[in-house]
């Protein structure tokens, strides 16, 4: 049984989701359909491609990935299938693959299929559906796309360094309130080489000296910073939810995109 996962910034208020599920049984009766995240800020490249480039790994070989946000195509943003590490990524040429994946995807190839007359006003519906359903039912994008190897980039923020500190950001809040950086434990060792540190949002006092494993090393409550599964420093209040007093973007009064500070070494408060 073929997987599609959906990755949108459609929210589930509206129609828009259950339409493309509609539009993809309508085609492939068979298909097992995963919802990755609706949720996504909408236009948000960065946040898509965060939360598709540590879902997809945990996939099987096979699996089709729609990717509807920014799904426009116009005359310098054709549709593409990416074909990346025996999976399928299909989305609009906007920059989003180069933030997916370290690197470009292995494969890509421009989308030339025959569409219906209303493939312009909901492409993720009427393109992407189409094309992954024809990738479910054992087709290959080598039969509705030509070859390219000429993608859109866009740079994702790099943490500014310097001897002393790293300057990063916040590229995710997750459901709980816990804040995903974009510092990596390489940076920051490479940078620290075991010194003492600070991190913190803006107020000193609030600052966290030590790193920790996983959230139970800390009392209930109380914050703490570790390196989560994927290398990236991330803050959190161990079980600290709505309703329990909220998690560590309510406590430090941080949002997405805000900065994050480490410093090394002695400093003055």
């Amino acid at each position: 049984m073929a997987i599609i996962t959906l990755t949108t910034d459609m929210g589930l208020k509206d129609h828009y989701v259950a339409t493309v599920k509609g539009a993809i049984w309508s085609q492939f009766q068979e298909a097992q359909i995963v919802d990755i995240s609706h949720d996504i800020k909408p236009f948000d490249n960065g946040q898509a491609a965060f939360v598709l480039r540590h879902a997809y790994p945990a996939f099987p070989k096979g699996t089709i990935h729609i990717i509807g946000v920014n799904p426009e195509a116009d005359g310098q943003t054709p549709h593409i299938v990416a074909r990346h590490d025996g999976q399928y990524f299909i989305g609009a040429d906007n920059g989003i693959f180069s933030l997916l994946f370290d690197g470009m995807p292995q494969e890509a190839f421009e989308l030339s299929m025959k569409l219906d007359e209303d493939h312009v006003a909901f492409p993720t519906r009427s393109v992407f559906v189409k094309a992954a359903c024809h990738l479910a039912r054992g087709g290959t994008p080598e039969v509705i796309g030509r070859k390219t190897t000429t993608l859109r980039e866009q740079i994702g923020f790099q943490p500014a360094i310097d001897p002393m500190s790293i300057r990063g950001k916040v590229l995710y809040i997750d459901s709980y309130g816990n804040l995903v950086t974009n510092v990596r434990k390489k940076i920051f060792d490479d940078v620290g080489r075991g010194r003492t540190f600070r991190i913190g949002f803006g107020i000193t006092d609030d600052d966290i000296t030590k790193v920790h494993s996983t959230y139970g090393d800390v009392p209930l409550g109380e914050r703490l910073a570790f390196f989560n599964a994927t290398g990236l420093l991330e803050i959190a209040v161990n079980k600290g939810v709505e309703g329990s007093g909220g998690g560590a973007a309510r406590l430090f009064g941080v949002e997405y995109e805000d900065a994050v500070r480490v410093e090394f070494g002695e400093w003055k408060r």
